[in-house]
């Protein structure tokens, strides 16, 4: 009687030979689809579809610059500036109840529009 061992090596010979003989065949029926025109989807263990990464559409598109509605936080900001000329970040946050973190972004936008003006820790209307 053959010993346990022998038996497995045997048994994984045989798959091993099988599977490379699969791999080739597929490999010749993703050419032969490929050269009728049609799209090779989806890989060995994976299932067909889109592969993970970024949802479609998430890109940067640095060449169109984004537009702004109207009544959004940058034109609030701006008008309290108007208002109060010399207003801080922190003050104009506390108006517009938001954190200051996410206003330093929307000021630092505006500044680089042209919007406002920055003295300091003061922001000024840009006229």
């Amino acid at each position: 009687m053959p010993s346990t061992t022998s038996v497995l090596d045997e048994a994984r010979s045989l798959i091993k030979r099988r599977l490379a003989e699969l791999d080739d065949e597929r490999k010749r029926l993703e050419r032969a689809l490929a050269d009728l025109g049609g799209k090779v989807t989806g890989r060995p263990g994976r299932p067909p579809g889109r592969r993970p990464g970024r949802p479609r559409g998430s890109g940067s598109k640095a060449a169109a610059p984004r537009r702004r509605r109207r009544g959004t936080r940058a034109d609030q900001a701006v008008a309290l500036v108007e208002k109060n000329p010399g207003i801080t970040a922190s003050e104009i946050a506390k108006t517009l109840k938001i954190k200051p973190n996410y206003l330093y972004r929307v000021l630092g936008d505006l500044e680089k529009e042209g919007r406002v003006k920055k003295k300091g820790r003061q922001y000024h209307p840009a006229k």
